[in-house]
């Protein structure tokens, strides 16, 4: 499976303006890719104002990325702000194409920005299946938590989509390979890069890692990049086997 992580600034609060310019981002993928990850609020960037910027389900941005993902022939997927039953997400979509929709809301939000105090969080754990691979949706603060993301022998791969920001970039590249290693999976993590309307600056190192946490495709930091590596199911499947810890897993029951 290929995959292509688009590691770039966002305009602040601007819906029109990212889709134009991912628009033009995704068109510069060239060859076949089977899944583009793009980041975290992609459409406004990591704001606390829902109210003003919120899209309905499935709205204008959605449409875009179901239209997007069929001419493209690729899987995309990337968080956006959804009002649904009066209540705001960040909601990871998932969209194939076929015009499938899959989506995650937001677990874990982050309570030293005040997410919590803007948006509700997610109840379900979200495995996609997509092609040969099963892949766990994460967003951003999620990264933290690995009883969450714990490997129930159910995924292959962790797709995280973040705006994760440079002060705590050792974190990042810390538990990202800590992910990989504990679930024995694929890493595939979008950041962003830039300054957003609060000053907050992203350095992105964005990164797709293998299942003994290896970086096999890493973005250079503070700099647009496109990065793309082939990924194989059989290399999960082959270390699970030859190194079953999986079967010495301690037990977790998440309420």
């Amino acid at each position: 499976m290929n995959i292509s992580i688009i590691q770039t600034e966002l305009h602040w609060e601007s819906s029109s303006k990212n889709i134009e310019m991912f628009d033009e981002k995704i068109d510069c993928i060239k060859g076949d890719v089977d899944i583009i990850v793009l980041p975290e609020m992609f459409t406004t960037g990591f704001t606390m104002s829902p109210e003003n910027l919120a899209e309905e389900w499935p709205g204008e941005s959605v449409k875009w990325m179901q239209q997007k993902a069929k001419s493209k022939g690729s899987a995309i997927a990337g968080s956006i702000i959804i009002e649904e039953d009066s209540k705001y997400f960040n909601r990871l979509v998932f969209a194939h194409p076929d015009g499938k929709l899959e989506h995650y809301d937001k677990r874990h939000l982050f309570r030293m920005s005040g997410e919590h105090k803007y948006y509700d969080e997610g109840q379900q754990r979200v495995v996609v299946t997509y092609k040969d691979f099963r892949i766990l949706l994460l967003v951003c603060y999620d990264l933290r938590f690995p009883v969450w993301s714990r490997n129930r022998n159910d995924y292959d791969m962790i797709l995280i989509v973040a705006n994760f920001p440079e002060l705590r970039r050792y974190a990042w590249n810390t538990l990202l390979p800590a992910r990989a290693i504990e679930n024995q999976c694929y890493v595939a993590a979008c950041n962003r890069v830039g300054v957003d309307g609060n000053g907050v600056n992203y350095t992105g190192d964005s990164q797709i890692i293998d299942p003994q946490g290896k970086i096999i495709a890493l973005a250079n930091p503070n700099e647009y990049q496109i990065v793309s590596a082939n990924i194989n199911i059989q290399e999960v499947i082959n270390f699970r086997r030859s190194f079953p810890a999986h079967l010495d897993a301690d037990g977790f029951i998440i309420q």
